[in-house]
């Protein structure tokens, strides 16, 4: 069976759909190695140095079944040509014939095969005033026609999934749920094995973490809010800053008025993306990893602070009590009072510390790529 994985975001895209593309290839790879598998992927203007295209340079040198295609269009371009304008500009044009299309992006395009897609959320459905609004055009229209045309679709969770068949009408037994993993790197560290990137970065002790695209969904003015609030009270400790690990991504001014209004500069660091190999340390040296999103199609930086032993504070909507269960202090995220008092309790209750601590990697383990990748290895052979 010859098999074509959209791999355009693992290639571009540091987080989000970039890793869960990532790390679900790789364990579809490693686990099927027989099946051939031509990873396509748009690749104009893409840097010969991305640590991303080397990556899928040691896959394909690992297996000689996998085979990497690039088409020399930047991805907003390709977006534009097969999307936007619809031309029918068949898949197979650059990757020979094929058997079956996944697409772990949302948007097929045009193919002979198969196909195969994974939705990984609704929220620009759900939360309109998150999305940017050409985006949210485009998914509307583009989403809607893949889920006509797939044999089949995936989503991360039963919320997403109860999402599709509510707000777009899918067939129930068209919808399968295929949860994300988490990686073995992210696990309990040893303090002597954090010591030096603690240095190299420049993190204090102790340090409360976020970590995510810099975009409305994730509800960090709440949070600065609810921050404020206890250094108000006197709660909150001076050498317990907010780290913010990630890029900028739309509509963020929100964020820094609010840092501003507050009066949190002392309180607040933006670092920025934190590099893959960096990221289960600062994981590991947070006090606490908050999570405060409106929505989310799974969460998977809520997974890994748990994997970590980080105690997690995130919120009790969409698909976080799936992922979290009951190891994370979970609170409505439009409730600034609650959010700081699950605030103020782990970070002073050492008790509650100690068992999240002991029991996130207990329920992580829960989330295996081998996992996701079995199930997605049936729904290919089906």
């Amino acid at each position: 069976m010859h098999i074509a994985i959209d791999y355009t975001a693992a290639v571009w895209q540091g987080a989000g759909i970039g890793r869960y593309t990532r790390e679900l290839v790789a364990a579809i790879v490693a686990k099927a190695p027989d099946l051939r598998y031509t990873l396509f992927y748009a690749s104009g203007g893409l840097s010969s140095n991305s640590p991303f295209v080397a990556e899928l340079q040691r896959l394909c040198g690992s297996y000689p079944t996998v085979k990497a295609v690039g088409i020399p269009l930047p991805p907003r371009r390709l977006v534009q040509l097969w999307h936007r304008l619809r031309l029918p500009l068949p898949l197979e044009l650059f990757t020979g014939r094929i058997d079956l299309l996944h697409q772990p992006d949302f948007a097929l395009p045009p193919a002979r095969a198969r196909s195969l897609v994974t939705v990984h959320d609704l929220s620009y459905m759900v939360h309109p005033e998150c999305a940017v609004p050409g985006v949210a055009r485009y998914l509307n229209s583009a989403v809607p026609r893949s889920i006509r045309r797939a044999e089949h679709i995936l989503s991360d969770s039963h919320a997403t999934r109860n999402d599709m068949l509510r707000l777009l009408g899918v067939p129930g037994e068209k919808v399968s749920v295929v949860y994300p993993g988490v990686s073995p790197r992210f696990r309990p560290l040893a303090p002597e094995a954090t010591a030096d990137a603690r240095r190299r970065l420049g993190l204090p002790e102790r340090l409360l973490l976020f970590v995510g695209t810099l975009e409305p969904r994730k509800n960090l003015p709440g949070l600065i809010e609810a921050l404020a609030m206890l250094r108000d009270r006197g709660r909150l400790p001076e050498e317990m800053p907010l780290i913010i690990g990630g890029k900028r991504g739309w509509m963020y001014q929100p964020i820094f008025d609010a840092i501003s209004r507050h009066r949190m500069e002392p309180h607040v660091r933006l670092i920025d993306y934190i590099d893959d190999a960096d990221l289960p340390i600062v994981y590991n040296l947070a006090w606490a990893f908050v999570y405060p999103s409106i929505y989310e199609g799974f969460g998977l930086p809520a997974l890994e602070a748990l994997a970590c032993g980080t105690p997690v504070v995130t919120a009790d909507n969409s698909s976080l009590p799936e992922v979290v269960g009951d190891i994370a202090l979970r609170v409505p995220a439009d409730d600034v009072a609650a959010l700081a008092a699950a605030l103020e309790q782990v970070i002073g209750d050492e008790a509650l510390r100690a068992r999240l601590r002991a029991e996130g990697p207990q329920r992580a383990a829960l989330f295996t790529w081998e996992q996701a990748a079995e199930h997605v290895l049936a729904h290919y052979r089906h």
